[in-house]
């Protein structure tokens, strides 16, 4: 059996869609008795309705890169927890407050603060109506819901790196910040995409599967580099640099190796 580990955002969903010849291919993946998945950033609430709309069938989801991880179903099996006092603790770096959004990721809901008008939390929210409790940002250390995920959100790449650079310099040894783009993932320092495959096969009991891991950033590179791992063709050369090789996408990377 192989498994397929994709990363969302730059890999999987390009050009603002999921292509159906992507779509098609990993339907016949599964239908060979392979597994597939998908390893993101975004939350798990804001990923279903995506993979929904373009058709893709999965077998689990490893969101807010590994911080929690579900099965097919929905059912949560396993959560990672930033404690509150480090919530509290991170808005207050002043590189971290130039960040246009705050937004914390529970099992089920995202909790967002210190939000710009436009932010692309609102905006997807409303467009694939997930769900967002609005907050006081006096309230990041009181929330009722573990959070295993802070998240940040900048108008330029520079500034996503400097924050994640303050917030790994700052609280390194107890959380990581993961530059994407103009994100940033701030998780428990255990975390990583490379933490969420290996923690999915055990969870799911695929040990002895063949992993085919592609991603196309920074924080797709712990399990690039762990699993020898793909690229796509779109990819900084930062980033081919570290893969086995790019392919012209998920798709074409699933059928070579079907």
């Amino acid at each position: 059996m192989k498994v397929a580990a994709s990363d969302y955002d730059g890999t999987l969903f390009r050009q603002d869609r999921i292509a159906k010849s992507d779509a098609e291919a990993i339907k016949k993946w599964r239908e060979a008795g392979h597994k597939f998945g998908v390893v993101s950033g975004r939350d798990h609430g804001m990923l279903v309705p995506q993979l929904q709309h373009y058709g893709v069938g999965y077998d689990y989801l490893a969101c807010n890169n590994g911080g929690i991880i579900c099965a097919a179903n929905g059912t949560v099996l396993w959560e990672a927890e930033i404690a509150p006092e480090m919530l509290a603790a991170l808005t207050h770096l002043p590189l971290v407050r130039k960040s246009f959004h705050f937004a914390l990721s529970a099992a089920d809901r995202t909790y967002l603060c210190h939000a710009s008008e436009g932010t692309w939390v609102i905006r997807e929210a409303k467009q694939w109506n997930f769900p967002i409790v609005n907050i006081e940002e006096s309230e990041v250390g009181h929330l009722p819901q573990t959070i295993h995920q802070f998240a940040l959100g900048f108008t330029n790449p520079e500034d996503a790196f400097a924050a994640s650079d303050e917030v790994n310099a700052k609280f390194g040894d107890v959380v990581h910040a993961y530059p994407n783009r103009c994100a940033v993932d701030i998780t428990p320092k255990e975390i990583s995409k490379e933490q969420a495959v290996d923690h999915t096969l055990k969870l799911m009991g695929w040990q002895d599967a063949e992993i085919f891991a592609i991603g196309d950033e920074v924080n797709d590179l712990p399990m690039i580099e762990a699993f020898s791992g793909y690229t796509v063709e779109t990819a900084r050369d930062a980033i081919k640099a570290k893969a086995r090789c790019a392919y012209e996408s998920v798709g074409a990377m699933l059928l070579a190796n079907l």
